[in-house]
């Protein structure tokens, strides 16, 4: 419909950018998606007490964070799918094994009183409830009662799959299939506009109710008037409650819900519960991990707070919020995605719950988690071998190690014929307390998640769902689709992990080789979580920045693998060491850009990594100890045994023909967060 600027009612059909008066108040229609939300017009007053003369938000809508909206109604699209399939074979397996218990039940009932059939004139004068369960299709007492009437008999109606004849042999009829609908609950705990609780209705076919939730008072009436505007009454309930209240009354409702015969009743918890508020999601992991199903739900979570987990200006905030310490560095968003993982975790593994991240994006300002949870005690032992602490150069030259907590252990079972897991102690530490590489002090972060953030399988599932959508809908897929593959790029996978994968989608595995592949899964941990930027490596020792493909060809002719992080660009994520990517770097500045020494003071960090005094101190007399000249020659030994680099700049292309919009420009002046709405 075309947008028209004469005022219109709140049941008129919905179009962008009209206007609408309600109550007397002014509103302009703006479209996201499939969804439309009225946004009230500022009064005189208001927009003059405003700063910018537009006046306050009553209700909080960041038309920035489409994004986030996009790419959670995709990812619960491909979430969603293979639920409510998997929900129609769990169902359906229940009709047959009912179906099944009653053919049973019959079949005795009627062999006991098979001899109740009557079989002449005589006995057909019995009570009619003795002839209830007798077979009329095709048995001798409905030939016999075809035969007592003058009209021919009617031609047999394929009967169900029941007892038929009079020796009782069964007969199975086509049966039409019958389609149930099966439930897909969606909980907008913190909905403000309601503008997700919309696009979930709207947008997700198999969506049965959605429940949108705000404590303000203006954002519920907001939100309802937006339902009935779209004439979404029928799938969306708004409710008026604090966000942790309305999901702690729900579990309080199962745990003490019981039918007659003192059994848990049907769960009410939701397929999926989404978490964005305006700042952390942290107070209401504990409560979410529980509402969400505990058989495989899905948990969405956004934290906006990235000055606390992406800094080191408020650690104390940091630990108290999600339960470690953040760094200081230039990989400092990939420590927030593991620190927030780890605070879901920690809040699920107490009740029993084990949780499977699957997708877990730096999103701008933001950080947007998708996670699987699941009711499993056995899983949740492998948590302490998936967290880890890490140790930080970020006082000297970036370099970093980590730490497992604990370690999941294989060893073989007493058959021999598998393995089983334990779980022990961790040895440490791992580094010494000065960096091995600039001598700066290292320092400690954490604890935090260490397995994979991704699951590709799970990635490339939203990525199917792109093809049939349309940018009309969805205005941000060619992001979502370059920020998606830098995402499956990244996961640099063990060459076990690669080969298990291919025989598990090829069917060549048998189930011992299947569980065995689970069990590894769920131990597997992520060798290689940060990234390094060269920018910075550079500006360390002073010399120009190496071009991405140079540096990723001289990584790969002695290797290794080098890959992106989907949070930065110019990111640089290898499985080769600290000690070989120095060595490039170096080796770079000594071939391609040489560094002046006289614009490198000594003692700085560049100085150090460049071995600057160690040339004058080669140059001095020898009068050093003995165990220092010992030091030297190890040293000198160590330099002469690394390897040759070459700058090989077409090894390091991409040779992906597809370009991808990998990461996001400003859209616009003043961009970020927004205020939050005004109100109480």
């Amino acid at each position: 419909m075309a947008a028209t600027t004469e005022a219109q009612s709140i049941s008129a059909p919905p179009s962008e950018k009209q206007i609408i008066v309600h109550d007397g108040k002014r509103y302009t229609t703006v479209r996201e998606g499939l969804a439309y939300i009225l946004v009230p017009e500022a009064s005189e007053d208001e927009k003059s007490k405003s700063k910018d003369g537009q006046g306050v938000q009553q209700v909080f809508y960041n038309p920035i964070q489409q994004f986030n909206r996009d790419l959670t109604v995709l990812a619960i699209k491909a979430f969603g799918k293979e639920r409510v399939a998997q929900k129609q074979v769990d169902g359906l397996s229940r009709f047959e094994k009912s179906a099944e218990k009653k053919r049973k039940r019959k079949e005795a009932i009627h062999g006991e009183r098979s001899a109740k059939i009557p079989k002449t004139a005589e006995d057909a004068a019995a009570p009619a409830d003795a002839l209830a369960d007798a077979p009329t299709n095709g048995s001798a007492s409905a030939s016999t009662a075809a035969a007592s009437t003058d009209a021919p008999a009617p031609a047999p109606e394929p009967a169900p799959a029941q007892e038929n004849g009079a020796g009782g042999a069964a007969h199975t009829a086509p049966k039409p299939t019958k389609t149930v609908v099966q439930p897909f609950t969606i909980l907008d705990a913190l909905s403000a506009s309601g503008l997700r609780a919309l696009r979930y209705a709207h947008e997700i076919p198999f969506v049965t109710s959605v429940t949108s939730n705000d404590l303000l008072k203006a954002a519920v009436e907001a939100i309802k008037l937006n339902v009935q505007h779209n004439r979404l009454e029928s799938k969306i309930n708004v409710t008026h409650d604090d966000a942790l209240a309305h999901m702690y009354s729900l579990i309080a409702k199962e745990l003490r819900a019981r039918d007659p015969r003192g059994r848990p009743v049907k769960s009410e918890k939701y397929d999926v519960v989404d978490l964005d508020p305006y700042g952390t999601a942290a107070p209401f992991l504990d409560a979410a991990v529980q509402s969400v199903r505990d058989d495989g739900g899905l948990l969405c979570v956004t934290c906006t707070d990235s000055g606390v987990w992406a800094s080191n200006g408020y650690p104390e905030k940091c630990y108290s919020l999600y339960g470690g310490v953040p760094l200081k560095g230039w990989y400092s968003h990939e420590v927030g995605l593991r620190l927030i993982l780890h605070a879901i975790e920690t809040s699920a593994a107490k009740y029993g719950l084990a949780i499977e991240p699957l997708l877990s994006l730096s999103i701008d300002f933001y950080l947007r988690v998708f996670v699987r949870i699941r009711k499993s005690p056995a899983r949740v032992k492998f948590q302490g071998g998936k967290n880890m602490i890490v140790y930080n150069c970020d006082s000297g030259c970036g370099a970093w190690s980590t730490q497992l907590l604990m370690r999941n252990k294989p060893s073989p079972n007493k058959k021999g014929s598998g393995i089983f897991y334990k779980h022990v102690m961790a040895q440490g530490p791992s580094v010494d307390k000065s960096c091995e590489h600039c001598g700066s002090t290292m320092h400690l972060a954490g604890p935090m998640y260490g397995g994979r953030i991704h699951s590709p399988a799970f990635v490339q599932s939203v990525l199917d769902e792109l093809p049939e959508a349309s940018t009309d809908i969805y205005g941000t897929t060619s992001r979502i689709r370059g920020m998606l593959q830098t995402a499956i790029e990244e996961l640099m996978l063990s060459p076990e992990e690669i080969e298990a994968a291919e025989a598990q989608k090829n069917g060549e595995m048998d189930k011992d080789a299947e569980a065995a592949a689970r069990e590894a899964q769920l131990a597997a941990v992520d060798p290689y979580p940060f990234y390094f930027h060269p920018a910075q490596l550079s500006g360390i020792i002073h010399c120009a920045t190496p071009p991405e493909a140079p540096m990723r060809g001289a990584l790969i002719r002695l290797g290794y693998r080098v890959t992106r992080s989907h949070t930065k660009p110019g990111s640089m994520k290898t499985d080769a060491p600290w000690s070989i990517i120095w060595h490039v770097m170096k080796e770079w500045a000594r071939q391609k850009a040489p560094v002046k020494e006289k614009n490198i003071n000594p003692g700085t960090i560049g100085y150090r990594i460049l071995g600057l005094g160690e040339k004058q101190d080669d140059a001095a007399p020898a009068e050093n100890g003995k165990e220092e000249e010992e030091e030297k020659k190890k040293k000198k030994k160590k330099q002469v045994e690394m390897p040759e680099v070459v700058f090989d700049e077409k090894l390091g292309q991409d040779l992906m023909k597809t370009k991808f919009v990998r990461y996001q420009m400003n859209p616009r002046e003043n961009w970020g967060p927004m205020n939050r709405a005004s109100g109480h």
